[in-house]
């Protein structure tokens, strides 16, 4: 027979996984569960409950599982909330061995536009394996729109189309001689979302200049 202790948590699982923790109760025991399905409903419970601290937010983006990992960091994307402590985790997702963590990571940065995290995100973007994780880093340095990331959005220019689109719309953060010459060269891209990006910025340049 479960004694009480069992008995709680068995309940709180079912209530956790079925999206309607209501309580600290339930929330608590879902924290704490060996299932990382749970803990992450968990966390998202947190959050909507209030409940969602700067320790606990810590630890779900450095949970043993990528499935706690990914949905802390989707979390911090949703419901962004400054904190050194959290910022500083996030970073250390960017070069996490689960790729979607790494997109989440990246995302949830753009969000919070973290200028202290431009160096790890151009590194992803110029470097990692995972065409997906390319393209969040160079969304993200588009949100951010700190100088220091434009050289890996043109360096993205040369990657995948879907990097090259996601390029070229980061290119709106930023001005000057280098981003009008790259814009130009969107045009002659060889597919056609990337040239109507290019265009479409090149124009609104045009308008903003009144020429």
């Amino acid at each position: 027979m479960p004694d009480d202790a069992d008995t709680v948590a068995s309940g709180a699982r079912k209530v956790v996984l079925a999206g309607f923790a209501q309580g600290h109760r339930d929330v608590a025991a879902g924290l704490s569960s060996p299932d990382p399905m749970v803990r992450a409903r968990a966390l998202g419970a947190a959050s909507r409950l209030g409940t969602h601290s700067v320790a606990l937010r810590v630890k779900g983006i450095m949970d043993d599982s990528p499935v706690v990992r990914q949905r802390a960091c989707q979390l911090e994307a949703r419901h962004p909330r400054h904190s050194v402590r959290v910022l500083g985790a996030l970073i250390s997702r960017l070069s996490d061995a689960d790729d979607l963590v790494v997109v989440a990571a990246a995302d949830a940065l753009g969000e919070v536009q973290a200028r202290g995290a431009v160096a790890a995100l151009s590194a992803v973007a110029v470097t990692h394996d995972d065409a997906r994780c390319r393209e969040a880093a160079v969304a993200a340095l588009g949100s951010i729109g700190d100088d220091d990331g434009l050289d890996a959005i043109l360096s993205a220019l040369d990657d995948k189309p879907a990097i090259r689109r996601r390029a070229v719309v980061a290119l709106a953060a930023f001005n000057g001689p280098l981003v009008e010459s790259a814009l130009a060269r969107g045009l002659e891209d060889k597919d056609w979302q990337v040239r109507q990006a290019a265009e479409a910025l090149l124009d609104a340049s045009r308008d903003d200049s009144g020429s």
